[in-house]
């Protein structure tokens, strides 16, 4: 357990560590108030644990639960237990991501937290299941990602314009550390049942559908909310340490009872399907029960930690740089961030190694990082750009997802799986704890004197999550179109190299004579 929470540890420095080090930088330069500081340093160190604790119980409860339930939903061969099962564990695992916790946090005034969180959890179950139901039927990927993307392009026209980043955004935030591992346990596990190398490719695209259906739903409560609003323009901010204990003693305890609520549907799970319909020993219960407690426990650090630290700095930060005539330089800054928080993404290491497996080497772990890393460092420049210059997300959404459809016409069919199921690998912890709120605090700055101040926050200081998810959609695809030229130009070479050579049998000297003649 002590060598496993090592490793975790350790990646999760990684994950943590360049934002950090950043942040202290731009501190030398924008000075930041002692407590709230020395409070970001607290939360990062509490970040860094939280993710240990929580990765290692999500690798010991939810991989394995999800592993299980995806072979036992398939041996029943039963459509309809499948629908149910599925939907029910998606809803309930979706609710205890604290991605979205943190997403729901930051629009509490428009939507109430309870709200949001439900609507993104039901699309969630509902397309998870929807999901296996394709695998089971065969149907086509790409097919059924351009019919979805389209209606939710079709949706998004009749959603107030302050809905569209946040709706984008809940998409991208879903798709967690706590849902990404079940999801693709899961479609393992369906992939195992059947037992066919098509089934192990379909297993991939579970993800990319988990994405769409919280956009969809959010942009359906889009439609019934009118003259949305937004937090006051105050951020937090501690000058004395009775200030700072209290709020970090006021935030631990609202952890420890949310997260509790949403830890408690998932261990009814546990014990209800492992005890009763798995009929499990109670070794393997113990050990899932055990994973289950190093979640909570992650969890509870983990936002105490964001909720403490890394969002009121990052309000602040932006605030204070929004405020100043040198805001521009929040698009490098955010490049900077963004091409750093790829970089060490453990999530993307996984996804770099899964693409260089499959293309025998042709595409290098190191061409995928630095392809991933320059496109969200770009995504998250243009997210800053939006917050500077007040210009429509869809300049970007509707380019960017023309392309990457585009694309699936013209790439393997395991590479558009992969690149839409990493759309939630690149939008990690880093950046709904802390790119997020920057990109709020400098719309306050920027915006607090307008008179439509709510709806320019909502519009601006949104969708840094969604560009983000976005970008992998392309650069993957790329990635596999690359992959198939080079493929073409070596069989090419290859048969070019075995061509036969004819020789002929001729005795020149028998020529000469007949030709003297």
């Amino acid at each position: 357990m002590f060598k496993a929470l090592g490793e975790k540890i350790k990646e999760s420095l990684f994950a943590v560590l360049p934002i950090t080090i950043v942040v202290l930088l731009l501190c030398c330069f924008f000075p930041i108030p002692g407590w709230t500081f020395l409070a970001f340093i607290i939360g990062a160190l509490m970040l860094i644990l939280g993710l240990s604790f929580f990765n290692l119980g999500a690798d010991s409860s939810m991989m394995r639960l999800g592993n299980q339930i995806g072979q036992f939903v398939t041996k029943k061969k039963n459509i309809w237990i499948l629908i149910g099962v599925t939907a029910a564990i998606g809803l309930i695992i979706t609710i205890a991501e604290p991605d979205l916790m943190v997403l729901a946090e930051q629009m509490a005034v428009t939507t109430p937290k309870i709200v949001l969180i439900l609507m993104v959890a039901i699309g969630v179950g509902v397309f998870l299941s929807f999901s296996l139901v394709r695998i089971i039927l065969q149907i086509k990927l790409n097919m059924m990602l351009i019919i979805l993307y389209g209606l939710v392009f079709f949706i998004a026209i009749f959603v107030p314009k302050e809905f569209i980043a946040v709706a984008f955004d809940s998409g991208g935030v879903t798709t967690g550390p706590m849902t990404v591992p079940f999801i693709l346990a899961l479609g393992l596990g369906v992939a195992s049942a059947r037992g066919t190398n098509a089934s192990k490719d379909d297993s991939f695209g579970l993800v990319a559908f988990c994405s769409v259906g919280p956009v969809l739903m959010v942009l359906i409560l889009g439609l019934f909310i009118k003259n949305p609003q937004i937090a006051s323009d105050e951020v937090v901010t501690f000058t004395t340490s009775n200030e700072f204990f209290h709020y970090f003693g006021m935030q631990l305890l609202n952890m420890l009872g949310e997260i509790a609520l949403a830890i408690l549907p998932i261990l009814a799970c546990v014990i209800v399907f492992k005890l009763f319909l798995l009929k499990d020993h109670k070794k393997s219960i113990y050990k899932m029960l055990i994973g289950l407690l190093y979640t909570y426990i992650g969890l509870v650090i983990f936002l105490t930690g964001a909720h403490i630290g890394f969002m009121p700095l990052a309000n602040i930060l932006g605030k204070t740089i929004g405020s100043k005539s040198i805001r521009w330089i929040l698009i490098p800054l955010g490049m900077l961030m963004g091409f750093f928080v790829v970089m060490a993404e453990p999530a993307v290491a996984v996804l770099n190694k899964q693409v260089e497996e499959l293309t025998s080497g042709t595409i290098s772990k190191k061409m995928m990082l630095f392809s991933l890393a320059s496109g969200v460092a770009i995504s998250v420049g243009l997210s800053m750009s939006r917050v500077i210059f007040d210009y429509s997300i869809w300049y970007i959404l509707i380019p960017g997802y023309l392309i990457a459809i585009g694309l699936m016409f013209f790439v393997p069919k395991i590479f558009t799986a992969i690149a839409f199921d990493s759309g939630g690998v690149a939008s990690g912890p880093m950046t709904a704890t802390f790119l997020l709120p920057l990109a709020s605090g400098a719309c306050m700055a920027i915006y607090q004197s307008s008179s439509d101040y709510a709806s320019k926050m909502l519009q601006n200081g949104f969708g840094v999550v969604a560009l983000v998810a976005m970008t992998p959609l392309i650069v993957v695809q790329t990635v596999g179109l690359i992959y198939k030229i080079k493929s073409k130009i070596s069989a090419r070479n290859i048969v070019l190299e075995l061509e036969p050579i004819i020789e002929f049998d001729i005795d020149y000297q028998e020529m000469e004579e007949k030709a003297n003649e």
